[in-house]
């Protein structure tokens, strides 16, 4: 089947209320199974109408530099490549409307921030229509010693749709299935790359500072970056095109090299990218890798070369041993958390369960039954509490220093400048938590699936499948700071060289065609 991708829907062939009711009946056909979507927007049926009739009075919107001191798009008679299109986005990710906001959690339920999450008003002007709220690992998995990703109370287990039962990954457990599945363009999320992988799909994960965390649930300030997930690269970057750029909410936006010239994200998915490219690979970071991931990722640096790129091998993350045995990178999170939750719980306008720090928050968690406490603890925010230590603490600074080293001259950046690459190449499995370190971005495309015959492992608590036939594995693309428009550009040639996508098959499928509101001519064979 065809699902409309950002640049084969803009011609107008289907109008956007058709479109959303047609992505909505998918929804509804798998989400009793897989439990990808918590809710469904009930303004998204008025919102596409109004689009719609903007673009029968010839006006639609279009990107921008920002009209509106912060971040509004202008509206001409000209094409849009997000007029019309539905988004989802994670349940971290606040919407000033008649959805939750509330992180998975019952703690949450009808609190109320006082206007969009920056990214979302951003795709809003645009013309984006956002859908719906994705089910997550509660929390972002910083709750639980002893839970699953992909589950909250709210919404029950996801599953991803490769294998019975399979683990979505996490913390963006249900925007992974649900890009997977085509049930929108794509979705906004922090966590990207673990769930991008176990779903078979792109992820981009920015540089911090790219795009706004205003108005987002946090972890912690110094890692928290919002990025898309989609089908495509080239879907991908459009939607990070269309949420990029300074925030004056946000202080690390104000960071960013580029203030509003954007660099043109889409126009960097080129054939040619990889030509002349340098890339590198940290051999000791493989050190884990599985023998068939393994194999798939020597065969990927195989195409990489033949389009043109050099092969630097040994570039390895020279303090990779010291921080696989540090605790220091954990530290930093725990306190960051135990202060950026507090900011955001305090800015909320309607926070009915009186939720105004992590002390309230593991009360009420322990509290109420519906969190299935103590079968699913709260370990991780017990050691939070006891270790009394947040990022205004004197330790704190000197942990902070620490992560910068295991990511920079000790790891990522390090090897970039000792070797003077464009970026490096490790299987996703192994490529997140360095980059995370020191806020570097991070784009992932499918690689390939366990082959048959790979025994069924299931995660501790007994409930997901991990590994098993067919569940797909990807390769990432790491670069340093802004260094998204390169990366783009190489992880787009490579997926057209291999399309790894299109060749595995899901056990799950919804039925419900889009043919039927979208012209034959704008989904070719």
């Amino acid at each position: 089947m065809c699902i409309p991708s950002a640049h084969q829907c803009d011609g107008g062939s289907a109008s956007a209320g058709a479109c959303g009711r047609a992505y909505v009946a998918r929804i509804h056909e798998v989400n009793t199974t897989l439990h990808m979507v918590l809710e469904i927007n009930p303004d998204a049926v008025d919102i596409a109408r109004q689009l719609d009739a903007e673009r029968e009075r010839g006006v639609v919107r279009r990107y921008a530099r920002c009209v509106h001191p912060r971040y509004s798009s202008s509206i001409t008679p000209r094409s849009s490549a997000l007029h019309g299109l539905p988004v989802l986005v994670k349940d971290m990710i606040g919407t000033h409307d008649k959805m939750q906001t509330s992180a998975g959690s019952y703690a949450l339920v009808g609190a109320q921030t006082p206007e969009d999450a920056t990214v979302v008003a951003k795709l809003r002007q645009k013309g984006a229509i956002i859908l719906g709220k994705t089910s997550m690992s509660e929390w972002a998995n910083v709750r639980s010693m002893n839970s699953s990703n992909g589950w909250n109370p709210r919404g029950g287990l996801t599953y991803a749709a490769y294998y019975p039962q399979q683990d979505p990954s996490g913390s963006s457990s249900g925007s992974g299935v649900a890009a997977d599945l085509g049930l929108a363009l794509g979705a906004l999320d922090g966590s990207i790359l673990y769930p991008s992988e176990a779903n078979n799909i792109v992820g981009i994960k920015p540089t911090v500072g790219l795009t706004s965390r205003h108005m987002v649930v946090p972890i912690s300030q110094r890692q928290d970056t919002i990025g898309p997930m989609a089908r495509t690269v080239k879907d991908a970057a459009l939607l990070l095109q269309a949420m990029a750029g300074p925030d004056p909410p946000d202080n690390y936006t104000l960071a960013s090299p580029f203030g509003q010239q954007i660099p043109d994200y889409p126009a960097a998915c080129k054939l040619s990218a990889l030509q002349g490219k340098r890339i590198g690979v940290a051999q000791n970071v493989l050190s884990g890798v599985s023998s068939p991931v393994l194999s798939a990722f020597q065969h990927a640096l195989d195409i990489l070369q033949s389009a043109g790129a050099t092969i630097v091998p040994g570039t390895n993350f020279t303090a990779w041993d010291e921080f696989r045995n540090s605790t220091t990178p954990d530290m930093v999170v725990a306190a960051d958390f135990t202060s950026d939750l507090t900011t955001f719980l305090s800015s909320l306008t309607t926070n009915p369960n009186h939720i105004r720090s992590l002390d309230d928050l593991r009360a009420y968690t322990q509290h109420d039954p519906r969190e299935q406490y103590p079968s699913r603890d709260t370990a991780l925010w017990d050691l939070m509490l006891a270790g009394a230590v947040d990022n205004t603490s004197p330790a704190f600074w000197a942990m902070y220093q620490q992560n910068l080293y295991f990511g920079g001259e000790g790891g990522l950046l390090g090897a970039l400048a000792r070797h003077n690459l464009d970026a490096v190449v490790l299987p996703t499995a192994v490529a997140a938590r360095i980059p995370a370190l020191i806020g570097s971005p991070v784009v992932t495309v499918p690689l390939g699936a366990w082959p048959d015959g790979t025994p069924v492992v299931r995660n501790a608590f007994g409930d997901l499948v991990v590994q098993a036939p067919g569940v797909p594995f990807g390769m990432s693309f790491l670069g340093a700071r802004w260094s998204e428009e390169s990366l783009i550009g190489m992880a787009y040639a490579f997926e057209q060289r291999t399309r790894v996508r299109e060749t595995l098959r899901r056990v799950v499928e919804p039925r419900g065609e889009l043919g039927d509101v979208v012209a034959p001519d704008v989904c070719p064979a």
